[in-house]
């Protein structure tokens, strides 16, 4: 639904096209009457592709399709990972990447990040069969092996925080799962959002919660440095859904709203 101060931001936009040299992001999109937003289609209530119906779902598909409307054109969906996620905004695969992606130093370093829309504390995954695990403070223990994801935040809060578990670093978030699952890892580090789904689509998954605020991050788009305008014109759309409860709105419809952030 477009309301009338988008459907003006739309109309700004298009009028405002010829003017839009120094935006590269712009322009392209302007010529090809599409914006290309990245995803992770695996990331449960945030981007997600249902493996049957081949349908996307989640806050951030339906936020860049609102994008898309408030742009008026089209959004076409780019698949992108956390490990590929630099390479593919900055060699400009897409003009912006739109996956609850955690606004960390290091992706700052590389990426322009929008403001916050989620924030999500870290949460473990283990069976319910593991003896071991049965609360927070089990897992940073001699002979516990804890497994991530490669390219996610959860890689360098958990080598700086681990001091006496095993950190094993896997090459998909599906392989960190295969190995809870099977044993050979006893817990592996996600958040919200993902959590919700081990334990929606699984019968396996046990969920551990940290013991007060363990590290909480905030979760934003993020673009290709160097493009001021395109990144105004994406804060202005995301500043409009706060005040509008259309970002609300999107969070309580994927069960998110515990996460969003509304300032």
């Amino acid at each position: 639904m477009l309301k009338a101060k988008s459907l003006l931001a739309a109309l700004l936009f298009a009028l405002a096209l010829p003017a839009a040299a120094q935006s590269a992001a712009l322009e392209r999109i302007a010529a090809s009457k599409s914006v290309r937003v990245c995803i992770w289609p695996d990331y449960f209530g945030i981007s997600y592709r249902d493996p049957k119906t081949r349908q996307l779902s989640g806050i951030d598909i339906d936020l860049a399709k609102a994008l898309g409307r408030d742009l008026g054109v089209d959004v076409e969906f780019v698949d992108s990972a956390f490990a590929r996620l630099i390479d593919d905004v900055t060699q400009e695969r897409c003009e912006i990447a739109m996956f609850a992606i955690g606004i960390t130093p290091q992706r700052q370093e590389k990426l322009r990040f929008t403001k916050p829309h989620l924030a999500s504390d870290i949460y473990a995954i283990t069976s319910k069969s593991n003896r071991r695990i049965r609360q927070w403070s089990d897992i940073d223990q001699p002979g516990v092996v804890v497994a991530v994801a490669r390219g996610t935040l959860h890689e360098p809060v958990m080598k700086a925080r681990l001091k006496a578990a095993t950190l094993r670093v896997l090459d998909t978030p599906h392989a960190r799962e295969r190995e809870v699952e099977a044993g050979r890892a006893d817990v592996f580090m996600t958040d919200f959002p993902f959590s919700l789904r081990m334990l929606r689509t699984t019968d396996w998954a046990r969920l551990i919660k940290p013991e007060g605020s363990y590290h909480m991050t905030a979760y934003g788009w993020a673009m290709r440095p160097g493009d001021d305008r395109w990144h105004a014109r994406v804060e202005d759309f995301l500043g409009r859904a706060k005040r509008s409860g259309e970002l609300k709105a999107y969070a309580e419809r994927h069960g998110l709203a515990p996460i969003v952030v509304l300032d």
